[in-house]
């Protein structure tokens, strides 16, 4: 019974544990959720200076709902975790309690034969009657060792009560909890409600501008398609003088190296790099440092949201529909753009009066557009965080940048690859 005993209580100070680390994950998820909120409430104070909504603000209104649904579905986690524990400690309680009525019923029989034979005539006789020396020994260590049960019993019993008594307060306890979280999530509930009622009149208002929008969205395709043949001439360009590089690299090396027999070249198994990018052990370090950063990167603009993601994408509210080539980022006005990694400046060019810059670094490359100059030449090798150029200004006067990621021709979305914000 003791050792069960134990059991129980040892098994339910880890599964205490185990909980309390969980439930302190989601209080930390539950806060950086919170922060995020906050932040974003700051950027739409700053949009709301300007009389028209934008798709900055929109995008702003958006993620603050997104968020806010995030903020429920964790409390939701909490909640249920809540309730699991306090089935569990019904449960146990209720074991407990079996379990001390049991003990107190053996107990009780103990006393009941131990006041029967509680006189010393009783104890002697029981010795003496013993047909040998070692049977008394044997009698007497049973006596002593009947003692220690009902001692044992006794400390059991005190052993549950205790036990008993800290479940019964943890599960009061864990009830209150469970209604202070219900009661925050009701009130998450309630302002979901008003950032939906927010957002529709950001909708509305858009929908009040669709022309205008459309209009503006017109140009940025205009300009997005000739930002991709700028990016697509560039990186061709480099991936043309990297394979002049490496076939000349190769033919030195032919020339130089002692001659082979048929057999050893059958026997070779030559590498061949995944990239011709790749090809110096610059590139290939270079390149595999990028990917081993992937989603720690940083935001090319200190202060900053995604007013248009990677991809497909329609207005809401409205019937404008595009396909945005990277990430397009509402920043301040003249705000400092800087590289997210190591790399080269590859390539320095215009499109529709705005600058961009395209860095290589490796096998990728990473394209800031809509700057109002750069602060770079091409050929310049430069450090992540180095300031590039300043944001040019959108037409609701917001600084705004085109952030563009390739590997080689191919076209990634940034936003896996940059930290969450």
């Amino acid at each position: 019974m003791l050792k069960a005993i134990v059991t129980f209580f040892f098994t339910f100070v880890f599964l205490g544990s185990l909980f309390a680390q969980t439930s302190e994950e989601l209080r930390k998820q539950q806060a950086e959720i919170q922060k995020e909120i906050n932040e974003l409430k700051q950027s739409l104070q700053s949009t709301r200076k300007n009389k028209k909504a934008s798709l900055g603000q929109l995008a702003l209104v958006q993620k603050k709902i997104r968020l806010r649904e995030q903020a429920i579905n964790n409390i939701s986690n909490q909640i249920d975790m809540i309730q699991v524990t306090i089935s569990q400690s019904r449960n146990d309680i209720i074991r407990l309690k079996r379990e001390l009525d049991t003990l107190k019923a053996q107990y009780e029989k103990s006393v009941v034969y131990a006041y029967k034979n509680r006189s010393n005539y009783d104890f002697l006789n029981f010795v003496f009657s013993a047909s040998s020396f070692n049977d008394a020994l044997k009698r007497v260590e049973y006596l002593k060792t009947y003692r220690n049960y009902r001692q044992q019993q006794a400390e059991n019993i005190h052993i549950t009560q205790n036990t008993l008594q800290e479940k019964i307060v943890g599960l009061e306890l864990t009830r209150k909890e469970k209604d202070e979280i219900l009661q925050k999530q009701e009130k998450e509930k309630h302002v979901l409600v008003d950032e939906k009622r927010e957002k529709d009149e950001v909708v509305s208002k858009l929908k009040a501008r669709e022309k205008e929008i459309n209009s503006e969205l017109t140009a940025k395709a205009k300009a997005d398609k000739k930002l991709r043949d700028g990016i697509a001439a560039a990186v061709r360009r480099e991936m043309d003088k990297a394979r002049i590089a490496a076939a000349a690299a190769a033919k030195k090396e032919e020339a130089t190296a002692p001659k082979t027999t048929n057999k050893d070249v059958a026997s070779s198994k030559p590498s061949r790099p995944k990239s011709v990018l790749e090809a110096t052990p610059e590139g290939a370090i270079i390149s595999a440092d990028f990917e081993k950063n992937k989603g720690r990167l940083p935001w090319p603009v200190e202060k900053g949201n995604i007013k248009i993601h990677f991809g497909s994408y329609k207005i809401e509210g409205t019937s404008i529909i595009g396909n945005n080539p990277g990430l397009t980022l509402e920043t301040d006005a003249g705000a400092s753009v800087r590289a997210i990694f190591d790399g080269e400046v590859t390539a320095i060019f215009d499109v529709e009066g705005s600058t961009n810059v395209l860095i290589k670094h490796g096998k990728y490359f990473t394209t800031y557009g809509n700057l109002s100059g750069a602060s770079v030449s091409k050929g310049q090798k430069i450090n992540a965080g180095q300031v590039i150029g300043k944001a040019a200004s959108n037409a609701d006067g917001n600084g705004e940048i085109e952030f563009v990621l390739m590997q080689e021709n191919r076209n990634l979305n940034p936003e896996p690859w940059i930290k969450r914000r």
